[in-house]
């Protein structure tokens, strides 16, 4: 993962597309790429189906931004978020843009800011479709922000409650043969003549050919046990001199 924590960032929400509920997750999860210097949620308002934000901008310094809707089945706040993009933009206040949304409809608009030279971080529900999600240079599916939920059974009776215990996000999906080629691929591709590969590299690698990949999508909190898991890589454990600090990394076994 590339880290730059003093990034600005402008967050731009489709209210009408994302969850209130995640907020705090994803805020979070966004301030591991850089600081958030523009908040702004866009919605009509005045429709029900968004009161549940309502409570939570307060909270997080969220602006809202009102986009009534002219006609049936039109999404009003698509337009209000891109024309709001594009002028965040041109201010040159910013080094980059998250796109809160599940909507591909804003492909283009991360396409374009890309050209720019902005970094692009999308973050969306699993249903979001190809197009924009590799229109990203990172896209984070909103889901595995939430821990797991443990069942405990209390005096009979079932109860959902937080583990005390450190506990994985829910995976998305198993790991499977296309992702083992991913890895093995973009192993290859960085390899040394002796068949080794920096894990710090290999990262960044595969989030350019794959840009929503990530440990957490099976169950995984980082990428070395990720790869642990898959028992294909030799693994090597360099001293870098600091304490509680090593380099890590893998070749394919039998690399010869």
């Amino acid at each position: 993962m590339e880290k730059k924590i003093d990034l600005k960032l402008a967050v731009l929400i489709d209210a009408d597309n994302v969850s209130y509920t995640y907020v705090k997750e994803m805020f979070e999860e966004i301030a591991k790429y850089g600081t958030p210097t523009f908040k702004r949620i866009y919605a009509d308002w005045t429709t029900p189906n968004v009161a549940g934000w309502k409570k939570v901008l307060l909270e997080n310094a969220i602006t809202p931004i009102q986009q009534y809707s002219y006609t049936t089945g039109k999404n009003a706040s698509d337009s209000a978020l891109i024309i709001d993009a594009m002028d965040i933009l041109y201010t040159g206040k910013v080094d980059g843009f998250c796109i809160v949304s599940s909507d591909s409809d804003f492909t283009r608009l991360a396409t374009r800011l890309r050209e720019a030279g902005m970094k692009v971080i999308g973050i969306g529900e699993k249903k979001t479709l190809l197009p924009f999600i590799t229109a990203c240079d990172k896209f984070i599916y909103i889901e595995i922000l939430k821990p797991q939920l443990e069942v405990q059974e209390v005096n009979g009776k079932k109860s959902t409650a937080k583990n005390s215990a450190p506990v994985k996000n829910t995976p998305l999906s198993k790991i499977d043969p296309e992702i083992i080629k991913l890895l093995t691929l973009s192993v290859a591709d960085l390899a040394d003549e002796n068949g080794w590969t920096f894990l710090g590299e290999l990262g960044n690698l595969v989030l350019k050919k794959k840009p929503d990949f990530d440990p957490r999508n099976y169950g995984f909190a980082k990428m070395f046990p990720l790869i642990k898991s898959m028992n294909i890589f030799e693994i090597d454990e360099r001293d870098t001199g600091k304490k509680n600090s090593k380099h890590i990394y893998i070749r394919k076994k039998g690399w010869s």
